[in-house]
Formats: C-alpha cells, structure tokens, sequence
C-alpha cells in the first residue's frame, strides 16, 4: 500500500486505549447462545431415558417400603447429573477454545505498526487493512482505498458489487447499497483493491447487528456418523422397550408380582439402553476438533474430522505450505548476464534497475514474501542511492488479473508532465506486454528454464514512461521495456519430505499443484520425495483437455505447474471422478470453488483469505504441510478410538442386558442385577468410554494403513459381532461363577455378590483390553494413559468398600465373600478376555 504507516494519521491506537475500550465496549462479537448454567443442565438430565428410568425405579422401591433402596437410586441421580456436568464443561471448554481460533481475522493498524488479530478484539477508531478476500470485521469509514469494491450481498441481497471511495470528511453514514459511498459494513466481503479504514461501530451497533441473530438461527445438518449412530440407537432402544415389555409380562406371570416385575423390566431397559452412544460421539468430536488445533489444524466443520480418516488424495500448494515462504532474491538477470546475490560482496550498477523497478512495482508496506524479498534486498543494497524513490507518489495501480498474470504501479515524480510505470509479473506475461520479438522472446525464455530448472520462481519486470495525456485503462497499451528477472529461492521445510514419505505409507497419495514453471516445480517434487516427479501437467494443457482425459492422465501425475486458481476445480473433479477422497489446499478468493467442492477444503491460516476460510472444512493456521498430515493422523486415532469406545459399550452392555434378562425365564433362578448395580456399573462406562479411550494413544500401524472407506458403515455387523462376543464371553464367565454358587449351595445374596465381583473385573479388563486392537494386554499396561488409573483405581476402591461395609453389602443384596473368593472371582473375570487376546495375535500376524 503506497501510504506510509508511520505518519500520524495512520499511526493507529495505542495498546492501553485499545483495553479501555474493550473494557468499555466489549469485544466485537455479536451475541451467541450462553454457556449452559447449573439449572439449564439439570433441565437437560431430566429428560434423559436414563434419569427416567432411575426415577421410576426409586419411586417403586418407595411404594413397595423399601425407603434406603429408593433414597439411594434417588440419590444417583445428582451423581449422574455431576458426571453430565463435567462431561459438558470439558466439551464447552474446548468447543470455545475452537471458537476464538475461527474468529474472522483483522489487520490493523497500531502505534505505527501492522498487526493480525481476531476479528472479535477490534475496537471502534482502530485502522484496519482491508485487501482483496478479507471479511470486513466491523462498520467503518473508508480513509484510503485503491480499486477497493465490496460485496454486501448479506445486508443488501443486492449479488453486485459495490465500488468505494474515501471519506470527505463531510459524509454521513447511511444504509449499505450503492457504488461511491465511503463506508464498509461488518460481514461483508472485499472482492477487490484495498485500502485502509478507521472502524466506527462494533458488535451489535453494526448494521448487521442490528438485524439481530439471523446467522445463530442457521442449523448445521448432522453429519454422516451422527445419523449412522441415530438410527444404531433407535434400533437398541426399540428392542430394549419390546424385550423390557417381554419381562415385565413373564415375570408377573410366573413369580406373581407385577411392582417387582416392573423393577426387572426397568432394570433390564437400564441395562440396554445405549445413552452413552451421544454423549461419546459429542465428547470425541468436540475434544478430537480441539486435539487436532493443537496440531496446529482448526477444525471447521465436524464432517471434516470424519473424513479425514478416509482422504485418498492431497492436494497441496507448494509456496509456504511445501516451502518456507521466506524468499530471498538468489539470482538477477539482466537480459545478457547472470548475477548471483548470495556470492556477492558488492552489487553491480548494472543490475541496480531490476530491484528498483522491482521495489517501485510492489506495495510499499508488502505482505506478500516475494514482494518483501526485493523491498529487503533494496534495503540491504540500494539504500540512500537514487534507486530509491520514497518521495514519488503512486497515482493508480492496475491490478493482476488470471487473464495477464502482471501488476503495474504507475508514479508521479518531480516531473509533473511525466509518469514512470513500474510492472512485475509471470516472465510470459512481462513479454507479452513488452512485445519483444521472437528472437529476444527464445533468448530470455532460456534465461528462464535456466533458473527454473534450479527450483527458482522466477519474475519478470519492465517500466514505461508516459509523457502528459490521460492513464490508459489497461497495462497493454504501455509501451513496455524489458529490465530483467529476478529470480526467488524459498527452500522447502525441513518437515516436508518425512510427511510425505508418511502420507505414503498411509496409502495417501501427494499432488502438488503450484502457478511455478514446470521445471521448478518438477525439481521441487524430486526434492520432497514426490513419486512421477519427471511428468508434470501444465495449466495451458490443463484447460484444453476435457473432463475425462484429465481424470485419465491424472491417475499418473503428481505435479502441476503454471496452474490458475480456477483450474483447481477441474483437477478436484476429475480426482472425484476416478473415485478418490480429495483434501485441498487454498488460500484466495478464487480457491474458494476447489475447496468447497473437495471432501475436505484446507484453508491457509496465515496467508489465506476469509473467503477461502470459509469455503473449508480445516484451516492450516501455520501454513505447513506437515501439519496438514499431522491432522489426519490425528483424525485416524480419533476414529480409532471412537470405535474401540463403541465396542467396549457394545462388549459391557451384552453381559449387562443377559444378566438382567435371562435368570426372568426361570422361575426358580434368582435375579442377578437389579436397578442399583446398573447404576454402579454406569458410573464405571460412561467415564470409562468417554475419557479413558478419548485420551488413548494411536495405534502404531495407524499411517501404515491404507485409507478407510467412505462409504463403509464406521461401526458395521462385523465390529458389533466381534463386540458382542466379547460381550458373550463375559456373560458365560459370570454365569459359570453363578452356576457354580448355586450348586456348591451360596446363598443368594452370596451368589449375587460373586457373581458381580466377576462382572466387574471382567469390565476392568475389557477396558483394558479394548484400549488397543494390536497391541497385547502386557504391552497395553505398559502404554501411558493417565485417566485409566482414575476410573480402574475409583471402581476397584468402590467394589472394595460395598463388599464390605454393611450398609452398602444391605444396599447391594450381597452377603460378605472372603478375600480368596474375591481373588478368583478377579481371576475368572479378566480370564473372560483371554479369547480375544489370542485372537489380536492371529490377526495381527495375517495383517504382517
């Protein structure tokens, strides 16, 4: 931006004023839905089935006189609502942790100096930068603009954009809508230009504040596994209500008790019902978007985080997300010689031009790293010469544009009849507005290839002088010369090559999509271990070819070259079109279409534009590759555990649900489980399945696996099978205890106290044992997992207390049992596990 920032009137507030005001404003945010309050909580327990339920059971116990049972049930039920408390703050907690990072960014202007910050921290009389892509953060007042035009298509429905001017001084703020108007409103979008303007309104005083909470009413439409998981729920819950119907009858007719008989079948509907099923899916997707920000990955939408597990394709671009982004001029060239820049101790007079004209052709305050690299070089080497104009006053500036990849800034001087037009760009480009001859077109073609093929970006420039007469309104009637090139090292990040080589392993296949020549992009590929780095496909090939010989010749090439944003899109379709799951980088305006039509979009944090942000599933807030592999390592181990979480569920409820029913049938077998062991075991589950395996490590084979499928059910017949019998096993270990009592002549409260000792060492070692798939249980007890020792450590204590304090053994039904009983009923309990022990050996050995 030709302006300088120094001076006061775009010296900005300072940081003290900028607390004040927060302090007296608040921060810019429009109102959103409250964080749940105690009561709000509650409100929510009590329509739970699984709060019902244990009220009903209480009130039975109640009518039938048994006062201490009804109390305690009662009681449980602000234990229950404890948990919910914790497992909701913990969501809340990370889920607003993930809101500051998606706040919309803002740059401003303070004490002098450019600074990014969330868009929720801007204060009225901050100056903010706005550029082609941004969302205006706030209502404001345009003081500076070049080209700046916007889109309020949200406050006006108005699909056209609107042209702006800067402030007369005298203007008054009036509705949006209209061309020339000096004022930018919050929410809408920059489309083109930029400027500078000083806020005037924030939060709920901005017009889009005023028209109230229009964007909180938007639902977000559940996600694949959320209604793969509701309709696994309803299926449970109407056996549940049929079976829990089925023992009410029988036990009302073969033992003559119908308040009893309801007790078995509450017991029994306790038992099946899968209400850790939500609570699990909202716990691991809340925390696993919040796992995956440390990663440096903000998660947008939590479909994303889904189909991260099944990305076949990543698509990336190369400039700061493969390299650096830290350029630094390597080489000049200036139409007969090659300078190099990092062996020189001093700079020749004949190379002086291309960084002047270089410097006059970029913004003055630049943010872009090639930009900056020659502003940095003229500061090193051209400083207090005459190369340096900061005296001449930039008149109009003609944008790059997909159709001439060029930009030129034309300067008044001290001359007041003469302008110096500076221009940089694509070297195809610069020739083209030069109109060299063909000769002189091959000659500086090969200066190109030459520093291409050294994995250079490589720019053109040129200048032109008009003498008096009016601006042209496009670059191609300049009458252009050719200065030079510059050529732009930014080296590829030290993360790169390993990520690539682990997306390899994981079945994961890299594409590199880059606006470089094909030679430096090709010497990229060969650098970061790329497969078919020799073959690459060019942006001129690229738009002559139709749909399907693109989605032919794409099953072979990994790089593209000299691609324009609006080629992304065809490159994501014919992926698609081969059946490929495809993630994508962008960062700008015209990115946006590729990555909203990819499975997953991946804006970048750092250099991205809101529109693309928002167009994405993930933004990549440092801009890195690695990153981007981080993540779905990250989304694997998620979906990993989310499964082992469901089949230790499926495993504990099937011993539960058997124990409650099966014992109904016989008249003369008394009942194992009545509505206060269901309780006690629920409160070893539902920490058990949401912190315990949320927190688990991944697997070791987890990127040496190839990529799920998408359209595979996530928790099908087979994963509920191989749960269930799990499940099965324990059921058969505790029966043969509960057997084994009745005919060595246990009471009935001894055999109950057997039997459950058994049932609650065998969920300790299902736990255990589903805490890995391919690990055995020494190596697993060996893994750190800091939450086992709390939920392990809480139920063995419990287990110890109610078998012996008489109040609980009377709560209980129980009768006391020695500590020899007690051993092998352990024993027995973590045998029921050893089945599926041998079988992780078996398949383990097949998957090698």
């Amino acid at each position: 931006m030709s302006i300088d920032l120094k001076s006061e009137k775009f010296r900005g507030l300072n940081e003290e004023t900028v607390k004040e005001k927060i302090k007296n404003e608040g921060f810019n945010e429009l109102p959103s839905s409250k964080p749940k309050n105690f009561l709000a909580l509650a409100w929510g327990v009590v329509q739970e089935p699984m709060f019902l339920l244990l009220v009903a059971c209480g009130t039975l116990y109640l009518i039938l006189g048994d006062v201490q049972e009804g109390l305690m049930l009662l009681g449980f039920v602000f234990v229950i609502m404890g948990i919910e408390f914790y497992q909701e703050k913990k969501t809340e907690k990370a889920l607003d942790a993930l809101k500051d990072l998606a706040s919309p960014r803002a740059l401003v202007i303070r004490e002098g100096v450019e600074k990014r910050i969330a868009g929720r921290d801007v204060v009225t009389d901050d100056l903010v930068i706005l550029q082609e892509g941004d969302r205006v953060p706030a209502d404001a007042t345009v003081l500076y603009s070049v080209n700046l035009m916007a889109d309020e298509s949200l406050l006006t429905g108005e699909s056209v954009s609107v042209r702006k001017s800067e402030w007369n001084g005298t203007d008054q703020n009036v509705q949006p809508g209209g061309d020339d108007l000096p004022f930018v409103y919050s929410g809408s979008m920059i489309v083109q230009g930029n400027g500078i303007v000083k806020v005037t309104a924030t939060a709920s005083n901005t017009e889009i504040g005023k028209i109230g909470k229009a964007l909180d009413s938007v639902v977000e439409e559940p996600t694949k596994l959320k209604r793969e998981m509701a309709v696994l729920v309803k299926r449970l819950a109407i056996i549940g209500i049929l079976l829990c119907v089925v023992v009410i009858l029988v036990y009302t007719l073969t033992r003559s008790n119908l308040l009893n008989g309801f007790l078995a079948g509450i017991t029994l509907a306790m038992a099946m019902l899968p209400e850790e099923f939500p609570v699990v899916l909202t716990v691991f997707m809340a925390l696993g978007a919040w796992r995956i920000s440390k990663k440096n990955v903000l998660t947008r939408k939590p479909s994303a985080v889904e189909t991260l597990g099944s990305a076949t394709v990543l698509c990336t671009d190369k400039t700061g997300t493969l390299t650096q982004n830290k350029m630094t001029v390597a080489q000049l060239y200036n139409g007969s010689d090659f300078f190099r820049v990092n062996k020189c101790t001093k700079f020749p007079e004949e190379f002086h031009e291309i960084i002047e004209y270089g410097i006059l052709s970029s913004q003055t305050n630049p943010f872009d790293p090639m930009e900056r690299a020659i502003t940095n070089m003229g500061d090193v080497y051209l400083k207090n010469t005459d190369h340096i104009h900061i005296d001449w006053q930039m008149v109009k500036e003609y944008p790059l544009s997909k159709d001439l990849l060029a930009m030129s800034r034309v300067f008044s001087n001290h001359d007041k009849f003469k302008k110096t037009i500076a221009t940089k760009g694509a070297p195809e480009a610069i020739f083209d507005l030069c109109h060299l001859s063909d000769n002189k077109k091959a000659k500086y073609g090969e200066a190109v290839a030459e520093l291409a093929s050294q994995g250079l970006r490589v720019l053109g420039v040129a200048r032109a002088i008009v003498e008096n007469g009016s601006l042209p309104p496009i670059q191609h009637d300049f009458d252009f010369e050719f200065i030079g090139l510059i050529a732009l090292s930014d080296p590829i990040r030290e993360t790169v090559p390993e990520a690539v080589r682990e997306c390899y392993q994981a079945g994961i296949r890299v594409i590199m999509i880059t606006g470089d020549y094909p030679v430096t992009a090709m010497n990229i590929a060969r650098e970061i271990g790329l497969k078919n780095p020799d073959v690459s496909i060019s942006g001129p090939e690229l738009q002559e070819m139709s749909e399907e010989e693109l989605a032919e010749r794409i099953k072979d090439v990994n790089v593209f070259a000299r691609v324009i944003p609006e080629q992304k899109l065809k490159i994501v379709n014919a992926l698609k079109r081969n059946g490929e799951i495809v993630a994508m980088t962008g960062d700008g305006v015209n990115d946006a279409p590729a990555l909203k039509a990819s499975n997953i979009g991946i804006a970048m944090g750092e250099k991205g534009t809101d529109v693309a942000r928002e167009a994405s599933s993930l933004v990549l807030m440092d801009d890195n590759f690695a990153s981007i592999v981080g993540a779905v390592k990250m989304g694997r181990r998620i979906f990993d555990n989310l499964q082992k979480a469901l089949g230790y569920i499926f495993a504990i409820h099937v011993p539960i649900a058997g124990l409650s029913l099966i014992p109904v049938f016989f008249a003369d077998w008394p009942l194992l489980l009545w509505p206060v062991h269901i309780v006690f075991l629920e409160l070893i589950i539902d920490p058990a399945c949401s912190i315990i395996f949320e927190a688990e490590q991944e697997e070791k084979n987890v990127m040496n696996r190839p990529p799920k499928d998408i359209n595979e059910p996530f928790f099908g017949a087979k994963k509920i099978w191989l749960s269930c019998s799990q499940g099965i096993g324990i059921l058969v270990m505790v029966f043969a205890v509960y057997f084994f009592g009745l005919r060595m002549n246990y009471s009935e409260q001894e055999v109950r106290a057997l039997a459950f000792t058994t049932l609650i060492a065998a969920n300790i070692a299902v736990i255990l044992s589903n805490r890995s798939w391919t690990r055995n249980i020494f190596q697993i007890l060996t893994t750190s997992n800091k939450t086992v020792k709390y939920v392990v450590g809480g139920a063995a204590f419990f287990l110890v207390l109610v078998l012996n304090v008489p109040f609980l053994l009377n709560l209980f039904q129980f009768e006391k049992i020695s500590l020899a009983e007690s051993l092998i009923c352990v024993v027995l309990g973590f045998t029921s596990i050893v089945w599926f022990e041998m079988y992780k050996v078996l398949t383990n050995r097949e998957r090698n």
